[in-house]
């Protein structure tokens, strides 16, 4: 008897979230299907049902996580486009600490930089999102000008999160993060 659809897709859901819950953690190579499919509450034989191999759960997982971070939340949130708002959503502690959804930015950054090409290629779309985001908000400039702004403030935003968490000091930690809310909104707001 086949599955229901509803089931079927439920199921991957509980796999995607599993998964980019665990790699968020303990990345790729330290997460096998087994605890994937665990975490899920699933047996490891169902796996191949919903992927063909780790890599493509991984590259799967990389969007899933992005729709279901704190930084989908808050751009979602964000119509109004108040990006010191998200700068400050982003670059805070309970982030760092995953106690919200980690974003897949920041959390798999070094991780996803050794991967195949169709998860890097995952990971580059939803960086774009974040960059166009970021750019259409910013006060009006050059194309380029608001472009590079829009990268910059990217950057600071995933890399401020990932040193801080590699940190064993927290409060070298929330200085990083705020120093980084203090430039981004700088850059945000067109300051040289």
């Amino acid at each position: 008897m086949a599955w229901p659809r509803q089931q079927k897709q439920n199921t991957r859901r509980r796999i995607l979230e599993s998964a980019a819950r665990l790699f968020s953690r303990h990345g790729f190579d330290n997460v096998s299907i087994e605890e994937v499919m665990r975490g899920a509450g699933l047996t490891h034989g169902s796996f191949y049902t919903h992927f063909p191999s780790k890599q493509a759960l991984y590259a799967e997982a990389v969007t899933d996580a992005a729709r279901a971070s704190t930084l989908a939340k808050l751009l979602a949130a964000g119509e109004s486009r108040d990006l010191q708002q998200l700068l400050a959503g982003y670059l805070d502690m309970t982030h760092v600490r995953q106690e919200q959804p980690p974003c897949p930015l920041a959390f798999l950054a070094t991780d996803v930089a050794i991967r195949e090409k169709g998860v890097r290629g995952a990971y580059t779309r939803v960086f774009r999102r974040l960059v166009a985001f970021l750019r259409r908000g910013l006060p009006a400039g050059t194309a380029a000008d608001n472009r590079e702004r829009a990268m910059a403030v990217a950057a600071l935003m995933i890399g401020g999160v990932a040193v801080s968490r590699a940190l064993d000091d927290e409060r070298a930690a929330e200085a990083l993060l705020a120093a980084c809310r203090r430039i981004g909104g700088e850059l945000l707001e067109g300051a040289s």
